[in-house]
Order: structure tokens, then sequence, then C-alpha cells
């Protein structure tokens, strides 16, 4: 099997990454269950009225979608998120973020995680073993998604409210 070096990396993989290789693997060829998952619409309406006074959705070269930029003291990248079960991938996508941006020489001051549901915010910074840790899930990533087949899917307690159960478990 040979790994597309071209294949863009965007933050919803990386948080599929640390959630389901086999998720990350589907929406990586465009096969997206979660257009039509209640879930999933709770969460873009969350995203849609929380925040009101900030611009949402910066598309930085077609490759990763920030929710809010804040710059009044250095630049702050925030994301939005229903609930803080996926914490982990919350994290090592706004890690991802930084990562990408301190590649592009952006100097970003931290990342932030909103809970709007839970009144919880996260302040995320990069740090060095983050960064080898997202280089070597990037790697994985591009090693996944240029496998002919899917990962077999590993049964998860989170499993039953993914948009993908039935097409894993069906």
């Amino acid at each position: 099997m040979e790994i597309d070096k071209d294949v863009i990396i965007r933050g919803t993989q990386i948080s599929y990454y640390y959630i389901c290789h086999t998720k990350l693997y589907l929406f990586s060829h465009f096969i997206q269950l979660e257009k039509n998952s209640p879930l999933v619409e709770i969460g873009k309406f969350l995203h849609d009225i929380s925040y009101p006074q900030d611009k949402k959705e910066y598309k930085i070269e077609d490759e990763i979608s920030i929710d809010i930029i804040k710059t009044s003291k250095g630049i702050e990248i925030r994301e939005i998120k229903k609930s803080n079960k996926m914490e982990k991938a919350h994290e090592m996508q706004i890690k991802y973020y930084l990562y990408y941006l301190k590649r592009k020489n952006v100097n970003i001051s931290k990342g932030v995680i909103l809970y709007p549901r839970l009144r919880k915010v996260k302040e995320i910074f990069l740090t060095e073993e983050d960064e080898k840790e997202i280089s070597k899930a990037i790697h994985e990533i591009k090693r996944i998604v240029s496998s002919p087949t899917p990962p077999k899917p590993k049964y998860k307690k989170y499993c039953k409210s993914c948009a993908y159960y039935y097409f894993c478990f069906g």
C-alpha cells in the first residue's frame, strides 16, 4: 500500500482519528452519514446560535475551518462543541489547528474549546510533545485513508449514537 503524501488533513479527520478509525476512513472517502444525524443537527444549531456577537467559520487555504478567531490579546482560535464526551478528540483537533498555523508562521497565543451547554471553557496550548503526537497522527491518518479497505469497526460505548452505527454493525 502506498501512502498518498498529498492527502489534505482536515480538523475533522484529526478528531475522528481519536474517536474511530473506521469513521475516519468512511468520512475521508465521502461516505458522510452525519448529514442525516439529529445529534449533528443539534450541534450545528448550537454552533449557529452560540456567541452571536462573533463572526464564525474561518476557512484557511481550503484546508482547515476554525469556528471563531479572537484578536484582543494576541490571536486566539476557538472551537464550539456540543459536549465534552469526546474531549480528547476536541483537544487534538484544536492542537492540530495550532500546529498547522505554526507551520504557516502564524503566531497563535492559544486555542479555546467552548462548551456552551455546559458553560465550560477549556484553554489549549501546543507543546513539543503534542507536535510529535500530531505528526504521528497525520502519518497514521494518511495510512488509514490510503488503504483500499476501511479498518474493521471496534465497538465502543458511544457507537450507538454515531451516524455510522448501522453501517458498521447493522
